[in-house]
């Protein structure tokens, strides 16, 4: 199970410009999220990924064939302007906020393929999960924090009455 704790997930409040096209939208969502390089000079073209992976899941969804949704990772390396490497390191942040899955389908020549798809037929389908992940991790954060209330008062009740009974 990848973790927050391993794998830290950068939110921003990243804004679009007024009347937005898609490629400006598509680069401020992939920031919102996290998803963007974080290395001065690294590549500004991770936003292709999300967009293509939208793209193969309508196709995969208008022919039924769920294969056409998945991209392997040279494919994403490509779309993003990076090495497969790079990519990699990359797709442990996407895999975290479970906006992505990963697949596997037997290819040409009876090869095993693995892959990734988009986490739901559609980007809102995707980002409910992420939503979903994001969600979970605040929760048990909010137990946490309760808990950690509780401690306190518990040990300011047993240090005042250790006072008293001295």
């Amino acid at each position: 199970m990848i973790d927050f704790a391993t794998d830290k997930i950068i939110l921003t409040n990243a804004e679009p410009n007024i009347n937005a096209n898609s490629e400006e939208l598509a680069k401020m969502l992939v920031e919102r999220l996290g998803l963007m390089p974080r290395k001065k000079g690294a590549t500004d073209k991770m936003f292709h990924v999300l967009i293509e992976l939208y793209e193969r899941a309508k196709e995969a969804s208008k022919y039924k064939n769920p294969t056409k949704a998945i991209m392997a990772v040279e494919d994403m390396a490509y779309f993003a302007g990076i090495t497969r490497q790079t990519m990699y390191d990359y797709l442990k942040r996407w895999l975290t906020l479970d906006l992505i899955i990963k697949t596997s389908y037997i290819g040409e020549n009876h090869k095993v393929v693995i892959g990734y798809k988009l986490n739901g037929n559609t980007l809102e389908q995707g980002f409910e999960k992420a939503r979903a992940r994001i969600n979970n991790n605040l929760d048990l954060t909010q137990k946490y924090i309760r808990e950690l209330q509780r401690i306190l008062k518990n040990e300011k009740i047993s240090q005042s009455q250790a006072k008293t009974n001295v």
